[in-house]
């Protein structure tokens, strides 16, 4: 379900980063979206951003690596509880939940995730790769048995895919890991479903092209960002994630993967909140927070490559599919109307900067009351 409006209302702004592809007002209604890739922290952190994520979309798949990790069923259903409890009041959001991957997991937990339905998928993260990730795997060989089990009972594996080593420049981690990591897995498992996390270069996107039972979920900032905004008049933190953001020409080849309307390629923003407090400091967290303004901001990108129209089949179809989900039957209107980021956000008891902090957004989230799937 897609119904684009235009008038002929002159835009009174200009974009900062992409072209303005049309002058026009236009408004856009969509099928609710889904995010398939979502940080959300716990306590009073989750509460407070939480909200943003629940009015944009539907369903998210949650990723796992609190402190401690989320390694079990049992652990799982207990955070997305949590999660229910601190969703706004009349919010049908549904948090998919994973589980968190070690060198002890054992197949039997597959069994009862699987027989759970409330775990959705297994997330692997390269020991020390990222947030939280010392207690990752340190040699997927033993994880083996495992991912047979997944294979065998059809639950995706979702992968943080870098290759962390001292002799690798953090600019070539990811290609790295496609050449030593994940060629051997999908020869191992040829029918496990693999999803390459916020993919950022032209190799992910050829290999999973290459791959029938692979797909990458694709982040607002590394559609909009180049490496460059690391360093746009000094050190950036806010803009500082893992995987890092790469070369303008792999920018412009994950555009056009996502608007090409190409079904292996979805949404995910990997939105990952951090206190300021961590993100200015001497050796700060990797992560941007984007879920404030995460679909507005994918609609720029849409909006700028001229295929608006592919921004629904991108966010409320594609990833559904690739999980063997029921496509949302209910909407979401966005309208091409400039407005202003907060500096700042509440966080427990800090405060949170997010993606475009201060600056404008070109596209607005439409309010409505209620849900619906």
């Amino acid at each position: 379900m897609i119904r684009i409006c235009q008038n002929s209302v002159k835009a009174s702004h200009a974009v900062a980063r992409l072209p303005r592809r049309a002058p026009r007002s236009v408004t856009l209604t969509i099928t609710r979206p889904d995010d398939f890739h979502l940080h959300l922290r716990d306590g009073p952190e989750l509460a407070a951003v939480v909200g943003h994520s629940a009015e944009r979309f539907a369903r998210a798949i949650i990723m796992p690596n609190l402190r401690p990790p989320v390694t079990t069923t049992a652990l799982a259903i207990a955070y997305r509880d949590r999660i229910r409890a601190a969703l706004p009041a009349g919010s049908d959001f549904e948090p998919l939940m994973t589980l968190y991957l070690t060198d002890r997991t054992d197949p039997a937990e597959i069994d009862r995730a699987r027989a759970s339905g409330a775990v959705h998928a297994v997330k692997y993260y390269p020991a020390g790769a990222t947030t939280n990730a010392d207690a990752g795997v340190t040699e997927l060989g033993r994880a083996a048995a495992v991912l047979a089990r997944m294979e065998e009972l059809d639950l995706p594996l979702l992968v943080h895919g870098e290759w962390v080593a001292p002799d690798v420049d953090p600019f070539d981690r990811e290609r790295v890991f496609l050449e030593r990591v994940l060629t051997s897995v999908v020869r191992s498992f040829p029918a496990l479903r693999v999803v390459i996390e916020h993919a950022t270069t032209r190799e992910a996107l050829d290999f999973v092209r290459a791959h029938p039972r692979l797909a990458a979920t694709l982040t607002p900032q590394h559609l909009l960002l180049n490496r460059g905004a690391l360093f746009d008049g000094g050190i950036r933190p806010h803009l500082y994630c893992l995987p890092v953001l790469k070369r303008e020409e792999h920018r412009l080849a994950l555009v056009e993967a996502a608007t090409g309307g190409e079904p292996r390629f979805f949404l995910g923003t990997d939105s990952a909140p951090h206190a300021r407090s961590a993100k200015e400091t001497a050796c700060g967290c990797a992560g941007i927070y984007s879920a404030h303004a995460a679909l507005e901001l994918y609609a720029e990108v849409f909006d700028a490559a001229g295929r608006l129209d592919g921004l629904e089949a991108f966010a409320s179809h594609f990833g559904a599919d690739f999980y063997g989900l029921p496509r949302n039957q209910g909407t979401v209107t966005l309208e091409r109307a400039s407005w202003q980021v907060p500096e700042r956000f509440a966080f427990g008891s800090g405060e949170l900067v997010g993606l475009r902090a201060g600056e404008r957004v070109d596209w607005r989230l439409v309010p409505k009351s209620g849900g619906g799937r």
